[in-house]
This record gives C-alpha cells, sequence and structure tokens, in this order.
C-alpha cells in the first residue's frame, strides 16, 4: 500500500489507521461497502477522502489478500 494513502498517529483518533490528511478511519470504508454502500455514497459523506484514496487503499488490500492465498 502506498505509505500516503493510510496513516497511523497516536495524537490522531488514537493511533486508529485512517486515511492520510483526515480523521476518517478506514474501517469506515469498509462498514460502508460491508452494509451495500457506494464508494460514491462513502465519498459524499467523507470529502476530505479522495477517491484516488479509496480505490489505491482497496488496490493494496487485493494484492495482499491474493499474496497471502498464492
Amino acid at each position: 500500500m502506498k505509505c500516503s494513502v493510510i496513516s497511523r498517529n497516536p495524537d490522531v483518533m488514537g493511533g486508529t489507521p485512517v486515511f492520510s490528511g483526515t480523521r476518517v478511519p478506514v474501517q469506515t470504508l469498509l462498514d460502508y461497502l460491508t452494509a451495500g454502500e457506494s464508494i460514491d455514497e462513502f465519498l459524499a459523506g467523507f470529502p476530505s477522502v479522495t477517491r484516488e484514496q479509496v480505490i489505491d487503499f482497496l488496490e493494496a488490500a487485493k494484492d495482499r489478500l491474493v499474496e497471502s492465498v498464492e
């Protein structure tokens, strides 16, 4: 995953992984998707997160999953 996509800092949201430059936890995106919401709906609710950040995160997660089952 690109270093700039996700950040973790004990001074920001208690160290919860967030999209860099925001206070939006990555888990929030996963919760939206699990609930059947779209990426567009997530982005509308959290305009500080960019589409590029979301796509980069999802691609990196997919790559890690594929690597773990190979």
